[in-house]
């Protein structure tokens, strides 16, 4: 047991940083910047799956908000994926994909925030129902710059369309 949790949860945990700092980069040096990222773009988006499925079999009595959280997610990631992959961010597609995307880090980013409030002292002594105005704030300035970035990004994201030729010359660069 590390850090007071078993290895399914360990796992878990890792998978959702991953997702979470993989996903800030594609929003900061990818969406915003208006630049493809297929390596990170595929690192957020299948660890933030992982993260999805893996809290569906973390040990619970009932039905959760986490577990909400984790449909919330996976219906995402089920548009922004093909919007991608299938797609390829042809017309509504490309604005699908950014709010899915954006949607589900934000998911990810809520959830930090209420494991940060549970289990760090001096958080969860601010907040130990998350009623509190010290929680409630926190996850209203999340939501803010989440929907300023989402809409930033849908503003700034275009980028040239993946073709053979664009990726030859990309990787010739």
């Amino acid at each position: 047991m590390v850090l007071g949790m078993g290895p399914l949860v360990l796992l878990h945990v890792a998978i959702s940083l991953v997702g979470i700092f993989s996903g800030l980069i594609v929003l900061f040096h990818g969406l915003l910047a208006s630049r493809r990222l297929p390596g990170w773009t595929s690192l957020f988006l299948w660890s933030t799956v992982a993260t999805s499925l893996s809290g569906f079999i973390l040990p619970a009595t009932r039905f959760l908000p986490s577990h909400a959280t984790g449909v919330l997610s996976m219906i995402a990631l089920a548009v922004a994926i093909p919007a991608l992959y299938k797609f390829r961010l042809a017309g509504g597609w490309r604005r699908a994909y950014v709010v899915s995307a954006v949607l589900s880090l934000y998911l990810n980013v809520f959830v930090l925030v209420v494991q940060l409030f549970l289990k760090v002292p001096a958080l969860k002594a601010l907040a130990p129902t998350q009623k509190e105005p010290p929680f409630l704030i926190a996850q209203g300035a999340v939501l803010l710059v989440f929907v300023a970035l989402c809409l930033l990004a849908l503003k700034r994201f275009r980028p040239e369309p993946a073709t053979p030729a664009a990726a030859g010359a990309a990787a010739l660069s």
